[in-house]
Protein backbone atom coordinates (compact mmCIF):
# COMPACT_ATOMS: atom_id res chain seq x y z
CA UNK A 1 0.00 0.00 0.00
CA UNK A 2 1.52 3.63 -1.04
CA UNK A 3 2.13 5.78 2.08
CA UNK A 4 -0.55 8.28 0.63
CA UNK A 5 -3.16 5.58 0.38
CA UNK A 6 -2.72 4.48 3.60
CA UNK A 7 -2.56 8.26 4.77
CA UNK A 8 -6.13 8.49 3.35
CA UNK A 9 -7.36 5.52 4.68
CA UNK A 10 -6.24 5.44 8.33
CA UNK A 11 -8.51 6.76 10.97
CA UNK A 12 -8.27 6.45 14.53
CA UNK A 13 -10.08 2.93 15.54
CA UNK A 14 -11.96 2.74 18.81
CA UNK A 15 -13.32 -0.94 18.41
CA UNK A 16 -11.57 -4.06 17.38
CA UNK A 17 -11.79 -7.65 17.07
CA UNK A 18 -9.78 -9.99 19.35
CA UNK A 19 -7.73 -11.45 16.81
CA UNK A 20 -4.32 -10.57 18.04
CA UNK A 21 -1.03 -9.80 15.76
CA UNK A 22 1.06 -12.13 15.59
CA UNK A 23 4.69 -11.73 17.36
CA UNK A 24 6.82 -12.05 14.17
CA UNK A 25 4.85 -9.26 12.58
CA UNK A 26 5.14 -7.28 15.91
CA UNK A 27 8.90 -7.55 16.15
CA UNK A 28 8.83 -6.87 12.25
CA UNK A 29 7.19 -3.38 12.97
CA UNK A 30 8.84 -2.41 16.25
CA UNK A 31 12.25 -3.10 14.58
CA UNK A 32 11.20 -0.60 11.35
CA UNK A 33 9.78 1.80 13.73
CA UNK A 34 13.66 1.91 15.40
CA UNK A 35 14.81 3.40 11.93
CA UNK A 36 12.65 6.94 12.91
CA UNK A 37 14.61 10.21 12.68
CA UNK A 38 15.21 11.74 16.33
CA UNK A 39 16.98 15.04 17.47
CA UNK A 40 21.01 14.25 17.38
CA UNK A 41 19.97 10.31 17.37
CA UNK A 42 19.10 10.38 21.05
CA UNK A 43 16.13 7.69 20.36
CA UNK A 44 14.31 8.13 23.45
CA UNK A 45 11.30 6.21 23.51
CA UNK A 46 10.91 3.43 25.73
CA UNK A 47 8.47 1.05 24.39
CA UNK A 48 6.11 -0.82 26.21
CA UNK A 49 3.72 -3.59 24.54
CA UNK A 50 1.20 -5.23 26.86
CA UNK A 51 -0.61 -8.23 25.29
CA UNK A 52 -3.30 -10.78 26.23
CA UNK A 53 -3.67 -11.24 30.47
CA UNK A 54 -0.77 -8.63 31.34
CA UNK A 55 -2.62 -6.19 29.22
CA UNK A 56 -5.68 -6.47 31.34
CA UNK A 57 -4.37 -6.57 34.65
CA UNK A 58 -3.25 -3.61 33.63
CA UNK A 59 -6.05 -2.36 32.16
CA UNK A 60 -7.98 -3.31 35.31
CA UNK A 61 -5.72 -1.17 37.26
CA UNK A 62 -6.49 1.95 35.15
CA UNK A 63 -10.21 1.57 35.24
CA UNK A 64 -9.76 1.07 38.87
CA UNK A 65 -8.17 3.96 39.02
CA UNK A 66 -10.46 6.06 36.67
CA UNK A 67 -13.61 4.87 39.09
CA UNK A 68 -12.30 6.38 41.95
CA UNK A 69 -12.64 9.84 40.53
CA UNK A 70 -9.16 10.92 41.19
CA UNK A 71 -7.38 13.79 39.32
CA UNK A 72 -4.96 12.49 36.57
CA UNK A 73 -1.85 13.15 37.35
CA UNK A 74 0.47 13.24 34.19
CA UNK A 75 4.29 13.06 34.30
CA UNK A 76 3.84 16.24 31.25
CA UNK A 77 2.05 18.49 31.21
CA UNK A 78 -1.81 17.57 29.79
CA UNK A 79 -3.68 21.07 31.20
CA UNK A 80 -3.75 22.41 27.90
CA UNK A 81 -6.99 24.44 27.60
CA UNK A 82 -7.37 24.83 23.62
CA UNK A 83 -8.65 27.81 22.31
CA UNK A 84 -10.30 29.52 19.12
CA UNK A 85 -9.82 27.52 16.33
CA UNK A 86 -8.32 25.07 17.79
CA UNK A 87 -11.53 24.13 20.44
CA UNK A 88 -13.54 24.10 17.51
CA UNK A 89 -11.89 21.45 16.14
CA UNK A 90 -11.58 19.55 19.68
CA UNK A 91 -15.67 20.04 19.79
CA UNK A 92 -15.55 18.83 16.10
CA UNK A 93 -13.73 15.58 16.64
CA UNK A 94 -16.17 14.60 19.85
CA UNK A 95 -19.23 15.53 17.68
CA UNK A 96 -18.34 13.13 15.13
CA UNK A 97 -17.29 10.45 17.27
CA UNK A 98 -20.59 11.06 19.97
CA UNK A 99 -23.10 11.21 16.83
CA UNK A 100 -21.71 7.93 15.33
CA UNK A 101 -22.28 6.06 18.10
CA UNK A 102 -25.86 7.50 18.61
CA UNK A 103 -24.67 9.56 21.82
CA UNK A 104 -26.34 12.93 22.79
CA UNK A 105 -24.87 15.73 23.99
CA UNK A 106 -26.83 16.09 26.76
CA UNK A 107 -26.09 11.80 27.69
CA UNK A 108 -23.69 12.50 30.25
CA UNK A 109 -23.69 9.36 31.58
CA UNK A 110 -23.31 7.60 28.16
CA UNK A 111 -20.19 9.79 27.09
CA UNK A 112 -18.47 9.00 30.28
CA UNK A 113 -19.15 5.59 29.57
CA UNK A 114 -17.81 5.78 26.37
CA UNK A 115 -14.90 7.84 27.89
CA UNK A 116 -13.70 4.62 30.07
CA UNK A 117 -13.62 2.79 27.15
CA UNK A 118 -9.87 4.29 26.94
CA UNK A 119 -8.84 2.60 29.50
CA UNK A 120 -10.42 -0.48 28.40
CA UNK A 121 -7.95 -0.02 25.64
CA UNK A 122 -11.38 0.04 23.10
CA UNK A 123 -10.74 -3.97 23.89
CA UNK A 124 -8.25 -4.20 21.09
CA UNK A 125 -5.49 -7.15 21.60
CA UNK A 126 -2.26 -4.93 22.41
CA UNK A 127 -1.72 -1.63 23.71
CA UNK A 128 1.62 0.29 23.40
CA UNK A 129 2.61 2.75 26.29
CA UNK A 130 5.34 5.45 24.94
CA UNK A 131 8.02 6.58 28.11
CA UNK A 132 11.05 8.87 28.11
CA UNK A 133 13.45 10.11 30.75
CA UNK A 134 11.35 12.92 32.05
CA UNK A 135 14.12 15.75 31.44
CA UNK A 136 14.01 15.25 28.01
CA UNK A 137 11.11 17.52 28.29
CA UNK A 138 9.31 18.54 24.51
CA UNK A 139 12.55 17.82 22.53
CA UNK A 140 11.88 13.90 23.87
CA UNK A 141 8.06 14.49 23.30
CA UNK A 142 8.89 15.51 19.84
CA UNK A 143 11.09 12.77 18.64
CA UNK A 144 8.40 10.14 20.31
CA UNK A 145 5.58 12.05 18.24
CA UNK A 146 7.41 10.92 15.17
CA UNK A 147 8.19 7.38 15.94
CA UNK A 148 4.72 6.92 17.16
CA UNK A 149 3.50 8.03 13.29
CA UNK A 150 6.37 5.69 12.04
CA UNK A 151 4.22 2.99 14.05
CA UNK A 152 1.00 3.63 13.02
CA UNK A 153 2.15 4.06 9.13
CA UNK A 154 4.05 0.81 9.44
CA UNK A 155 0.68 -0.95 11.49
CA UNK A 156 -1.43 0.37 8.91
CA UNK A 157 0.62 -1.11 6.23
CA UNK A 158 0.07 -4.56 7.59
CA UNK A 159 -3.76 -3.78 7.87
CA UNK A 160 -3.07 -3.09 11.63
CA UNK A 161 -5.60 -0.38 12.98
CA UNK A 162 -4.61 1.80 15.52
CA UNK A 163 -5.80 4.78 18.26
CA UNK A 164 -3.02 7.41 19.73
CA UNK A 165 -4.23 7.93 23.03
CA UNK A 166 -3.56 10.91 25.71
CA UNK A 167 -5.78 9.95 28.07
CA UNK A 168 -2.98 6.26 28.66
CA UNK A 169 -0.68 8.88 30.08
CA UNK A 170 -2.97 10.34 32.69
CA UNK A 171 -2.67 7.71 35.65
CA UNK A 172 1.07 7.41 35.08
CA UNK A 173 1.16 5.52 38.92
CA UNK A 174 -0.18 2.74 37.83
CA UNK A 175 1.79 2.28 34.80
CA UNK A 176 4.77 2.90 36.54
CA UNK A 177 3.63 0.20 39.39
CA UNK A 178 2.61 -2.36 37.09
CA UNK A 179 5.62 -2.39 34.35
CA UNK A 180 8.37 -1.40 37.32
CA UNK A 181 9.69 1.51 35.64
CA UNK A 182 12.20 3.66 37.67
CA UNK A 183 11.18 7.31 38.70
CA UNK A 184 12.72 9.10 36.49
CA UNK A 185 10.64 7.75 33.67
CA UNK A 186 8.15 9.04 32.34
CA UNK A 187 5.03 7.69 30.80
CA UNK A 188 3.88 10.17 27.43
CA UNK A 189 1.27 8.36 26.50
CA UNK A 190 -0.24 5.11 24.72
CA UNK A 191 -1.55 3.47 21.37
CA UNK A 192 -4.05 1.20 21.49
CA UNK A 193 -3.57 -1.20 18.29
CA UNK A 194 -5.01 -4.40 16.52
CA UNK A 195 -7.20 -5.48 13.78
CA UNK A 196 -10.82 -3.02 13.63
CA UNK A 197 -13.97 -4.12 14.13
CA UNK A 198 -15.96 -2.81 10.88
CA UNK A 199 -18.85 -3.24 12.28
CA UNK A 200 -19.10 -0.71 15.52
CA UNK A 201 -20.49 2.55 15.12
CA UNK A 202 -17.34 4.22 17.03
CA UNK A 203 -15.16 3.70 14.33
CA UNK A 204 -17.78 5.00 11.37
CA UNK A 205 -16.58 8.50 13.07
CA UNK A 206 -14.45 10.89 10.66
CA UNK A 207 -12.90 13.95 10.99
CA UNK A 208 -11.72 16.70 8.29
CA UNK A 209 -8.60 18.35 7.79
CA UNK A 210 -8.24 21.97 7.61
CA UNK A 211 -7.41 23.19 3.64
CA UNK A 212 -4.09 23.41 2.94
CA UNK A 213 -3.79 27.17 2.81
CA UNK A 214 -4.61 27.09 6.48
CA UNK A 215 -2.12 25.07 7.31
CA UNK A 216 0.70 25.94 4.84
CA UNK A 217 2.45 28.96 3.76
CA UNK A 218 4.70 28.98 0.72
CA UNK A 219 7.15 31.85 1.31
Amino acid sequence: MALSEILNSRYSVRAFKKEAVDQATLEEIFTLAQKSPSNCNVQPWKTYVLSGEKKDQLKNKLIGAVMKQQPPSPDFDWKIAYQGIHRERQFGSANALYSAMGIEREDKMKRNMAMLRNWAFFDAPHVAFFTMDKYLGIMGAVDIGIYAQTLTLLLKERGIDSCMQGALGQFPEEVREFLQLPEDAGVLFGMSFGYADDNADANKARTDRAPLEEAVSFV
